[in-house]
C-alpha cells in the first residue's frame, strides 16, 4: 500500500477530489495548509502599512491506496492540479506497512 500526499492550490481541490473518486479512491483526507517554497510570498498593503505574506494558502490531500492503483492516482493528481505556474505543488509517495480499520478490526487492503 502507498500513502499519497499532495500539496495543491486551493482552487484545484474540487477537480482533484471528484477525479479521485471516479478512479476508485474510496477515501481522502483534506487539510488546509500554508506553505512557502519557490513561489515565495507577496506584499500586501493594509491601512497604509506594508505586510509580507510569506506563507501562502495550500491544500494537502492524503490518500492510502493499493500498490496497483498508486501510479494512476499520482498521474491523475499531477495532471489535474497542473496550471504550469510556480506553486502548483508537490506529490509525496510513501510505503504503508499496515492499516487497521478501528470499527471492524480489518487490516491490510481490506481496511482501506
Amino acid at each position: 500500500m502507498k500513502k499519497i500526499e499532495a500539496i495543491i492550490k486551493p482552487f484545484k481541490l474540487d477537480e482533484v477530489k471528484e477525479g479521485l473518486q471516479s478512479i476508485g479512491v474510496s477515501g481522502i483526507t483534506v487539510l488546509e495548509a500554508k506553505g512557502v517554497g519557490r513561489q515565495k510570498g507577496h506584499t500586501e498593503l493594509y491601512r497604509g502599512a506594508e505586510y509580507v505574506i510569506d506563507f501562502l494558502p495550500k491544500i494537502k490531500i492524503e490518500a492510502v491506496v493499493s500498490d496497483k492503483l498508486a501510479p494512476e492516482v499520482v498521474d491523475f493528481i499531477r495532471e489535474s492540479a497542473h496550471t504550469g505556474k510556480i506553486g502548483d505543488g508537490k506529490i509525496f509517495i510513501t510505503d504503508i506497512e499496515d492499516v487497521v480499520r478501528i470499527r471492524t478490526g480489518e487490516s491490510g487492503e481490506e481496511a482501506i
